[in-house]
């Protein structure tokens, strides 16, 4: 396989001068990541100390990044996955000359500093995601991976390879306990991502003490059953070992590559190195004092770099640059030969949606419409798939289930990187961190489908998805009691409430095939978070918007689909998704019986939420009581009805029987609308 050839020189030592400079140079993130923890009274300082060998090699020899453009497009990615190290990486990002001070640094876990106590992406140049809940920075950088390989596929032109670059992680003992290193471990070396490489800090150290209290695998040997290129190093302060390791890793291009690196916590602390103490607190002055004495560092003062340290580390920084000033060569060539081709990367990396792709968005008829949302859904993306190329996504081993298969595309393979049709295998804790690494890379639009109830699984990357305002789109079906049969082990109760309550993140559940549509155009011009799409398996009426509101209304979050005839609403009845229908039907009968009565579908609540307070109060009129009904926990709709209104919902767990049974059994109909409709208006 050709690659990008990496044509930036190494800073290697050869004098006894250049290693005693080598060593200031190492030693003085050792003293940064002391300094800032001990100003901090908080952190994590052993981890950094041990680690800042290997960060030295790698960000002087190997990672090609330019901090002039963090986000140069070729540039190598770089995950900290033990996002408790964050001292290791903020150390080396002030030394290469991103735009972080020294005074930065000072300011290390302060209120809304550059430096929070874990890497926060969109807080510090340089920091390509957020990390810190272990295992996720891991599964970032195998969707990193996945975002070049298909970008590569789809963009390269022969020996032209305007997108060619790894992706490396650091990962810890705790990264490689939590299960969903084991997730994507078997995804990504399924997947045979070559350009992908990570190292193994074997410290033996975690927070309750040695981990042979509870971690024996052999971590190598669990890699390389998974079909990744394994290596160890006994000693992370053998510079040259640690570079023929790396230079192997960038060598084997059918695999990728995890480097075991023996590491001390705590290095050059001679009373704490090795020990569980210098794993989440600070030194202390006097052991700080002692250390940088045992290191032979020329000062004592708080923060010291020696300018001949930093003027090594800049140097270096702007070697390893030159990368960048080719490429910008070679990439002026590749659009002047390719310029559609071209046009179409940039648009895509810029997070542009092609003009005219709302124009494939299906409308749906009577004809057509009376099915299941999963099903309408199934249709949409075939519909627009051919005008967003950048869409891409599958599911859970649930495709066909959840009607996420891309016809007429092929699947995304070892063998085929420009496939579209994702498998991500019954893996969805790793799936959702996967399709958040995925959207950081850029120029792609992950989407990644499962059961609603098992979003459980992925609430981690769900909650970063949200904290990062990643665009990633989750299709969740089989959304309530109404799956069925499968019984309450399926049936999802408090799942919507509990995403609700996450910041950023926008939930649209549709009563029918219309709503669909517009859920689907409100993800794909969604650009500040993820979406979340909660879809049924059984079938919803078509709703006839000749009678009714149009579905656009869907863009606003609620809107009035049936309103009350002769005058003023006497009551609102608002409801999400199937019980919509259930609304409607209360509706007419309240009519009937002379009682004025207001429907409102309300897919999303985040959608509303965001609109002005004349909308809202047009929609719910102020001072008129409110019934909301849904299918699930009633938490998350108190917002909405108030002290004064009803909310039918369900606080049990759901059972095992036809859905119609299930929706009467739990009180779930027309009736129950209807009789506490009649109690708030008498």
């Amino acid at each position: 396989m050709n690659s990008f050839p990496d044509t930036a020189p190494k800073k290697a030592a050869q004098s006894s001068n250049d290693a005693e400079l080598q060593k200031l140079c190492i030693n003085a993130i050792r003293v940064l990541a002391m300094d800032a923890v001990q100003k901090a009274d908080s952190g994590h300082p052993g981890t950094p100390m041990a680690l800042a060998p290997l960060a030295y090699v790698l960000w002087s020899r190997h990672l090609r990044y330019d901090p002039k453009d963090p986000e140069w497009m070729n540039r190598d990615r770089f995950i900290l996955s033990c996002g408790h190290a964050s001292m290791l990486l903020y150390s080396v990002l002030y030394l290469t000359g991103y735009d972080l001070s020294l005074e930065d640094l000072k300011q290390f876990r302060q209120w809304e500093s550059k430096t929070p106590g874990h890497p926060e992406y969109g807080y510090t140049p340089g920091v390509e995601t957020t990390t810190g809940p272990l295992g996720q920075g891991v599964g970032n950088a195998v969707g990193m991976a996945v975002g070049e390989a298909h970008l590569g596929a789809v963009f390269n032109r022969g020996d032209d390879k305007i997108i060619d670059h790894h992706t490396y992680f650091i990962a810890s003992d705790g990264d490689m306990m939590e299960g969903i290193s084991h997730e994507v471990a078997s995804f990504g070396g399924h997947l045979k991502l070559g350009k992908l490489i990570g190292f193994y800090d074997d410290n033996h150290i975690t927070i309750e003490g040695d981990t042979a209290l509870t971690f024996t695998d052999n971590t190598a040997d669990r890699f390389a059953a998974c079909g990744w290129h394994t290596q160890c190093v006994p000693d992370i302060n053998d510079l040259d070992a640690l570079d023929r390791a790396i230079d192997a890793a960038k060598a084997e291009t059918s695999k990728p590559s995890l480097i075991v690196v023996r590491s001390h916590i705590g290095f050059g602390s001679p009373n704490k190195h090795d020990t569980a103490e210098a794993h989440g607190s600070p030194l202390g002055p006097d052991e700080i004092q002692l250390t940088k004495e045992a290191l032979g560092y020329p000062s004592q003062e708080p923060f010291f770099v020696a300018p001949e340290a930093l003027n090594w580390w800049r140097d270096a920084a702007a070697s390893r640059a030159t990368a960048r000033s080719e490429w910008d060569g070679r990439y002026a060539t590749f659009r002047a030969a390719n310029p559609a081709l071209a046009t179409e990367l940039e648009r895509r990396l810029a997070g542009k949606l092609p003009d005219g792709w709302e124009s494939a968005l299906p409308v749906f008829t009577a004809k057509d419409g009376n099915v299941a949302s999963r099903a309408a859904s199934g249709i949409v993306i075939d519909a627009i798939a051919s005008k967003l190329p950048e869409l891409l996504g599958g599911s859970a081993d649930l495709a066909t289930s959840t009607n996420t298969i891309i016809k007429d595309e092929e699947s995304f393979s070892a063998e085929n990187y420009a496939g579209r049709n994702f498998h991500f295998g019954i893996r969805e804790h790793g799936m959702g961190s996967v399709m958040n690494g995925m959207s950081l890379h850029g120029g792609v639009i992950p989407y990644g489908a499962t059961f609603l109830i098992f979003s459980d699984y992925m609430r981690p990357p769900i909650r970063l998805a949200s904290f990062m305002k990643r665009q990633v789109i989750y299709v969740f079906t089989h959304d309530s009691i109404g799956l069925g049969e499968d019984g309450p082990t399926h049936q999802p109760i408090e799942q919507l409430s509990a995403l609700r309550a996450i910041p950023e993140i926008t939930l649209i559940r549709p009563a029918d095939a219309s709503e669909t549509a517009e859920a689907w155009r409100a993800a794909l011009t969604n650009q500040h978070g993820p979406t979340a799409l909660v879809l049924t398996r059984q079938k919803l009426s078509f709703i006839d918007r000749s009678a009714y509101g149009a579905a656009s209304g869907t863009l606003k979050g609620a809107y009035v689909l049936a309103d009350a005839t002769g005058g003023r609403p006497q009551v609102v009845l608002m409801s999400s998704g199937s019980e919509v229908g259930l609304v409607l039907d209360a509706q007419k009968k309240l009519e009937a019986e002379g009682i004025r009565a207001r429907a409102v579908s309300m897919p999303s609540h985040e959608i509303f939420a965001r609109q002005d307070a004349a909308y809202r109060d047009r929609v719910l009129i102020p001072g008129i009581p409110r019934i909301a009904m849904e299918a699930a926990h009633p938490m998350s709709w108190q917002r909405w009805v108030g002290d004064n209104g009803v909310i039918l919902g369900i606080d049990r767990f759901g059972a095992s029987a036809p859905y119609l049974t299930i929706y009467k059994e739990l009180g779930l109909t027309v009736e129950k609308i209807v009789e506490a409709a009649k109690k708030l208006v008498s």
